[in-house]
């Protein structure tokens, strides 16, 4: 239940808008997980940009507050929100890198603009730089800073994004939004006309299997690092299992993004986040 207190309602927030993040949150030494929803829930402010404004300006408005707002707590004066009130004593407990917050709200700026992104290797980038510091913050959360580590965790970030993306083509495409990039489908047939008609065709499943393909191939380059991440940052890439999840259920479903399954959890997702954890495989 919601309560007063502000890491309560970040725990809750994380809960109701980013479940597979809250449950690898849970993974976490009990006394780190406030500082994660703290972190998660800055990141459920920065993505709902686009969502919670009519214009562009006023989204850069509200990406500079939030700038902003990271640039005071590192000057040690924090505004009042209830994110901020927690992110930053985790800021200043677990000393977390700054660039990384930055990067997040900069890429954000992606989200203001209505033409998807013109290449895969575009797409890529922008799936790097929104969800891959987030987990190199998780990681310094757990004390982990190891370079494999947090290789690792860029590569499983931006799979996480690029599935998150597919998935989320149905809710873009009622906002004529698109964030499959032109190259791709060009290349496979997909017309934009019949997605914001909402009418799945071969050339859309094409174009999404594509940005699968790239997703996979990102997890097993997490997967390559395996032997030098050390265990304490398993907990940080458990999404990694999640992600193959939800790949399995659109390969499954034929790449079709329309399909009701495609937007279902996996199954027995908590029993395989426990396991990952138990064998310390992500």
């Amino acid at each position: 239940m919601p309560t007063t207190d502000p890491l309560g309602q970040n725990g809750e927030q994380v809960r109701r808008l980013d479940h597979d993040r809250y449950l690898t949150c849970l993974f976490a030494p009990a006394p780190r997980r406030a500082a994660l929803f703290a972190l998660y829930a800055f990141n459920i402010e920065v993505a709902k940009t686009r969502e919670v404004v009519s214009q562009p300006l006023l989204g850069q408005i509200r990406l500079q507050w939030w700038r902003d707002a990271i640039g005071e707590i590192y000057d040690g004066r924090p505004r009042r929100h209830e994110v901020l009130d927690a992110l930053a004593p985790a800021v200043w407990a677990h000393d977390l890198s700054r660039a990384h917050f930055d990067t997040v709200v900069d890429a954000r700026e992606r989200d203001l603009e209505d033409e998807p992104p013109a290449t895969l290797a575009d797409l890529d980038r922008y799936a790097a730089e929104t969800a891959g510091p987030l987990l190199r913050l998780h990681l310094e959360v757990l004390g982990v800073r190891d370079d494999a580590a947090h290789r690792a965790a860029t590569a499983v970030g931006t799979a996480w994004a690029l599935v998150g993306l597919m998935r989320a083509v149905p809710f873009h495409a009622r906002q004529k939004r698109l964030y499959l990039p032109q190259d791709v489908m060009a290349a496979e047939g997909a017309d934009r006309g019949l997605l914001f008609e909402m009418k799945p065709h071969d050339g859309l499943r094409r174009a999404v299997a594509r940005v699968a393909e790239a997703a996979a191939e990102r997890l097993a380059e997490a997967r390559r690092l395996r032997r030098d991440v050390p265990r304490a940052a398993v907990p940080a890439l458990l999404s990694a299992r999640l992600a193959d999840g939800y790949l399995r259920r659109l390969r499954r479903a034929g790449h079709d993004v329309f399909a009701t399954q495609v937007q279902e959890p996996p199954p027995l997702r908590q029993a395989d986040l426990v396991l990952g954890a138990m064998l310390g495989r992500y």
